[in-house]
């Protein structure tokens, strides 16, 4: 079928919307009429090929929207289901089988490699030319996507469908590294390293887990505010301070027993190793450029029983949390809706300039009619 889809052509090129054609599904797969596709980060790495997802392709990997028709072999949705769209994964692994698909040991295949893991082949093509597709098993910068049933997410008729597409990806990684990854107990103290939608996001999970100090650090007031809105108990902006983390170690009287560290600076992170107390521990999310390295002193991670740990999508079962994460939204608990944007489709390159600027936290592309 003919769609419409925002394609990246070259190396830190344009999304230009263009005709191109999608496959039908094949037996394990689903085709969504998109609604709303979430901007995230990690879009722009893959433009700029920091992560090598071969171009031209289709991106986008927040996408909600309704389903139109399924493989033979899907059972767990229909046409007329509305759905998020998540991270795939290859279902068969050790990870996976221990209830942690975000481990996926074929993750990059399934999410960066632009095809099908199991034949090689993309759904999406433009005349001879095959494009790079099934972009996290979805690629939703388009009318409408592929998906896998592994990594559709069902979901009820009240809460915005368009809101929902951030639950697939950057609202599931910040919240998730707090609840799930870091954990901690109620009363504890946490700082959280950038603003953005990540970020935030774990500004709210903090809160949920009951954290009495939740500092936030970001360059961009704007983000800061909205932190401050959130729930943040302290914020601090390294651009006024003239050691951050002095500053975090002040306004938690010593420092803090967790940290998120969400920004994909290797300084940054470093920094956020030097803000933890004694036996306190650091979650990384940010993605920075395969290859970006980090420098710690070992015996100060030692002498003080700090830890440190990567996390993937807020190590989370898509199918699970997501559904917690909509039932928390819907008890007034996780109001993230409080720093959505929403552009019309067509306007995509202005969500990612205004993203890219810090003039705008979280851009949701308005796609169709839910």
């Amino acid at each position: 079928m003919e769609i419409d889809a925002a394609v990246v052509n070259e190396e830190g090129g344009p999304f230009t919307i263009e005709t191109v054609e999608l496959d039908d599904p094949q037996a394990n797969e689903v085709l969504v009429r998109v609604v709303g596709a979430g901007v995230c980060h990690t879009d722009m790495i893959v433009r700029d090929q920091l992560y090598p997802t071969p171009l031209p392709a289709v991106l986008g990997h927040e996408g909600s929207g309704i389903v139109e028709s399924v493989g033979e072999n899907v059972t767990d949705v229909e046409p007329g289901d509305r759905v998020v769209l998540s991270f795939d994964y290859d279902d068969d692994c050790h990870s996976c089988h221990a209830g942690h698909p975000a481990y996926c040991e074929d993750f990059f295949a399934h999410n960066f490699g632009g095809r099908r893991p199991e034949d090689g082949t993309s759904p999406l093509s433009r005349g001879d030319e095959d494009l790079s597709g099934r972009f996290f098993g979805q690629s939703s910068f388009a009318t409408h996507a592929i998906a896998t049933e592994r990594n559709v997410v069902a979901v009820e008729d009240d809460v915005p469908l368009e809101l929902l597409g951030p639950l697939g990806c950057g609202v599931q990684t910040g919240a998730g590294a707090v609840i799930n990854t870091l954990d901690p107990q109620a009363g504890s103290s946490i700082a959280i390293f950038g603003a953005g939608s990540v970020g935030l996001s774990a500004v709210l999970g903090a809160d949920i887990k009951g954290c009495t100090d939740i500092v936030s650090v970001d360059l961009k007031e704007n983000r800061l505010a909205k932190a401050d809105e959130l729930g943040a108990t302290a914020t601090v902006n390294p651009g006024d301070v003239d050691d951050v983390v002095e500053a975090v170690r002040e306004v938690t009287d010593g420092g803090v027993d967790y940290a998120v560290e969400s920004t994909g600076v290797a300084d940054v992170a470093e920094q956020a190793v030097e803000t933890l107390t004694q036996r306190g521990t650091l979650a990384v999310v940010g993605a920075p450029a395969l290859g970006t390295r980090a420098s710690y002193d070992v015996n100060d991670l030692i002498l003080n029983g700090r830890s440190i740990t990567g996390v993937v999508e807020g190590d989370s079962n898509p199918k699970e949390f997501i559904p917690d994460l909509i039932e928390l939204y819907r008890q007034g608990k996780f109001p993230f809706d409080e720093f959505v944007t929403y552009y019309d489709f067509e306007d995509i390159e202005q969500a990612v300039a205004d993203s890219e600027g810090g003039d705008t936290i979280k851009p949701i592309l308005r796609v169709s009619e839910p």
